[in-house]
């Protein structure tokens, strides 16, 4: 199910259509991470040299260069090191490049500062991040400025720095369908990971321990981790949006919020539930999540080709407000309310948000000041939620501790759109039943 090497020359030349002439494009590997002392973080790739290559390596950097004789892309990375491979790891080198990542050339990255400044002699324009990697940042001046101490001799340097985001962001907005296909997979997993915790749940355990069963449906089903730090907030700690230290005992007569999805070659999923710790919904615990299940149903049924992306946003406000005042728990008119921002004091966060190869992905929500309108394979998340603090004397103490949000993954199709999160139930009395067997 990985991308295949023909997807990502597909995308690089997407990119270089869209790179003005006599330029180039540069795109460095992510730095390795220290987590304490000689210990390191598991490595994550820069997420834009992942898009275009799929090249897993720290130490590594890629040029696109189109129009190029000797061939248009060029990988920098670690050489073959048989010791290095005995204690670290299996490494491409510049040969596996060519043969399994689709390098035109490819050269050790020892041999970086002597190749990449002709590369970057006589260049109109180049197109980087700038500002995401303070060193390789310097590392690319020092070149630029190599090439600047050459003029004498007749070297020119390039002229022009151009966001290279702006591009690869507008791109990685529109998933193609093998794109689809990961996510739905990342989806189909999370799902089960989530119904696994309603099964296990019950009084007694710990919030860490049901983020240990999701955990581990993740990695039995394939996927090498999550795509961000697991949410399991019993009780009132369901009311901190992002709750993650897992810490705490699950109560019997609490509702446990979880937002958890995992990574799955390259592609994140990002699911929420809210359940009962004991199976059973109290009847003010139902009455929020009707309301905000409500919310949901109402925004996902205007996701679709044409539509603005604030819709689904408008859709759950009106139908929290609305929830809201006939519990008495707001009082007023429903427009006057929601002109008010009302609801911020129970729903403080939008609809939802990009989804792909970030869990929060990349792409303008907006194009000229004004909300831009869904396309077909763009992949939003749906996450209403109504939030009552613990301590809110404002409200009937029946309500207070009480923190729902559902949240799923949807993707906009030619005709409307598909939900590819639903093999986990969100209805009450699906909920009961799972956690019932």
């Amino acid at each position: 199910m990985m991308i295949a090497n023909k997807e990502y020359a597909a995308r690089r030349k997407e990119l270089m259509s869209l790179m003005q002439g006599n330029s180039i494009a540069i795109i460095a590997s992510a730095p390795e991470k220290i987590r304490s002392r000689d210990t390191h973080y598991s490595y994550k790739q820069n997420v834009t040299l992942s898009y275009l290559s799929g090249f897993p390596e720290p130490e590594s950097v890629m040029a696109l260069i189109p129009g190029r004789e000797q061939g248009e892309v060029v990988i920098f990375c670690r050489d073959k090191d048989p010791l290095r491979e005995i204690w670290d790891g299996y490494r491409e080198g510049p040969g596996g490049a060519v043969a399994n990542f689709g390098a035109d050339d490819a050269f050790p990255i020892s041999d970086i500062d002597d190749i990449l400044p002709g590369l970057l002699e006589g260049k109109d324009r180049v197109y980087y991040a700038i500002g995401k990697d303070p060193d390789f940042d310097a590392h690319l001046t020092a070149w630029i400025n190599d090439v600047r101490s050459q003029r004498g001799s007749g070297a020119l340097p390039p002229g022009e720095f151009v966001d290279l985001d702006h591009f690869v962001n507008e791109m990685r907005l529109i998933k193609t369908a093998p794109e689809i296909k990961v996510m739905r997979k990342a989806g189909e997993i999370s799902a089960r990971a989530h119904c696994r915790a309603m099964e296990i749940s019950r009084p007694g355990l710990f919030e860490y321990q049901l983020q240990a069963e999701i955990e581990h449906e993740f990695m039995a089903s394939g996927a090498r981790a999550p795509a961000y730090s697991s949410i399991v907030g019993g009780g009132k700690n369901g009311c901190v949006l992002h709750y993650i230290e897992n810490r705490d005992k699950l109560e019997d007569g609490d509702l446990v919020l979880i937002d958890a999805g995992c990574e799955f070659e390259d592609y994140a999923a990002d699911i929420t539930r809210t359940f009962p710790v004991n199976g059973k919904f109290s009847e003010a615990q139902a009455a929020i999540y009707d309301i905000v299940l409500q919310a949901q149903a109402d925004a996902i049924k205007v996701i679709g080709p044409g539509i603005e992306y604030n819709k689904a946003n408008e859709a759950t406000i009106r139908t929290i407000t609305q929830g809201l005042v006939d519990l008495e728990i707001l009082e007023g008119d429903v427009d006057e309310l929601i002109a008010e921002e009302a609801h911020r004091e129970f729903y403080m966060h939008g609809a939802g948000h990009w989804l792909g190869m970030d869990v929060h992905d990349v792409g303008d929500y907006k194009i000229d000041n004004k909300w831009r309108v869904h396309e077909p394979g763009m992949v939003v998340t749906i996450e209403p939620g109504i939030y009552i603090a613990p301590d809110n004397t404002n409200v009937d103490e029946k309500w207070r501790g009480i923190a729902v949000r559902i949240e799923d993954d949807v993707v906009v199709t030619k005709i409307g759109n598909e939900v590819i999160t639903s093999g986990v139930p969100k209805a009450r009395d699906q909920i009961e039943a799972l956690m019932a067997t």
